[in-house]
């Protein structure tokens, strides 16, 4: 087992593994609306498939929302 760092959690995976596998894993329901930071450095959604992780790689998910400028007009 290898120790990789997801969304700021410690996760025990079985190497090797993708990205686009990592996704899976961790139950992302729209992949293809999620953007992905390995390490710090932004990854192509191209090369989810190939980019594989190793041991101590940190990987974020980040999920961009469109909107919410009149939900937030509302509570000032």
């Amino acid at each position: 087992m290898s120790t990789i760092k997801v969304n700021d959690k410690l996760q025990e995976i079985e190497l090797p593994l993708s990205i686009a596998e990592i996704l899976i894993l961790n139950k992302v329901v729209q992949p293809q609306m999620v953007t992905v930071q390995l390490n710090g450095s932004f990854v192509l959604k191209d090369d989810y498939e190939t980019t594989l992780l190793k041991q101590d790689d940190e990987i974020d998910f980040l999920f961009f929302m469109g909107g919410g400028s009149e939900f937030f007009s509302r509570i000032k």
